[in-house]
């Protein structure tokens, strides 16, 4: 270690001892977050990749799952995650320019976006609950898309009747047990549609978690132009996770909707 790493680096709080300088530091930390991304790439990756074969080999079923489901919430999701990576953009620059009271509000200011995008989720899986649109029998209510769900209401998640009605884009020459048999076989999509998402969703509560845990940093002043990289790994987290929404969104929300004939 030279005189002048020494000196300029060792007299810093968070310097460790084992590296030279705060900037070898800093660049092996985000070498690791990039590592770390990119075993989370090969694990969404997977799961993307049989999303795609199932959904040809099961296409009829995944686009009338994929049209019960809200776009509206999907969209304004979207959004809220966009807004979220700005903010936190902009947290990431206020470390980097030592402007601590920026750098707590734009880390709470993504807290709350965060938190916006949870909320909305559980709106859409409350709704799925509703309609017995969860896969098997583990919450109570036996999946059921093509009728009886809802005593007194069997149009209630009857996604076999949707197939054939023409008030929702559907075919009504299609024969109806065809159109149960299609419904039944919703439920593919379904485990797809809470596995991606719920796993999306575990990441967005570990990173509300770690900014967290930024947040107090932020109010001590730990953060300034020397010393940044935790902000700016979370933010690479963070980024992530919202791109990961963004191939999400269009895979199960837009593609092939309202296409039950053909």
């Amino acid at each position: 270690m030279s005189n002048n790493q020494t000196t300029t680096s060792a007299h810093h709080p968070a310097h460790v001892h084992q590296f030279d300088s705060m900037e070898q530091q800093n660049e092996v930390a985000s070498f690791g977050m990039w590592v770390f991304l990119l075993t989370e790439i090969m694990m969404f990756g997977g799961l993307f990749a049989a999303y795609l074969i199932y959904r040809i080999k099961f296409y009829p079923a995944f686009v009338a799952g994929s049209t019960s489901i809200s776009v509206a919430w999907g969209f304004a999701n979207t959004l809220v995650l966009i807004g979220s990576s700005w903010t936190m953009a902009m947290g990431v620059w206020a470390a980097q320019q030592g402007k601590r009271k920026a750098q707590v509000w734009f880390i709470l200011a993504t807290m709350v976006l965060g938190a916006a995008f949870l909320g909305v989720k559980a709106k859409e899986y409350y709704d799925k609950y509703e309609e017995c649109h969860i896969p098997g029998h583990i919450i109570g209510k036996e999946f059921n898309a093509w009728g009886g769900c809802k005593v007194g209401d069997p149009s209630m998640g009857n996604i076999a009747e949707e197939i054939r009605d023409a008030k929702h884009h559907g075919d009504p020459s299609i024969p109806e047990n065809s159109a149960i048999e299609t419904a039944k076989q919703t439920q593919i999509f379904f485990s797809f549609y809470f596995a991606m998402t719920g796993l999306h969703a575990t990441h967005m509560l570990i990173g509300l978690g770690v900014l967290t845990w930024l947040l107090f940093r932020a109010k001590r002043g730990e953060f300034g132009p020397e010393y940044y990289s935790p902000v700016e790994n979370v933010g690479l987290y963070w980024h992530f996770v919202d791109i990961v929404w963004i191939f999400l969104f269009p895979l199960l929300y837009l593609i092939s909707r309202h296409q039950h004939h053909g």
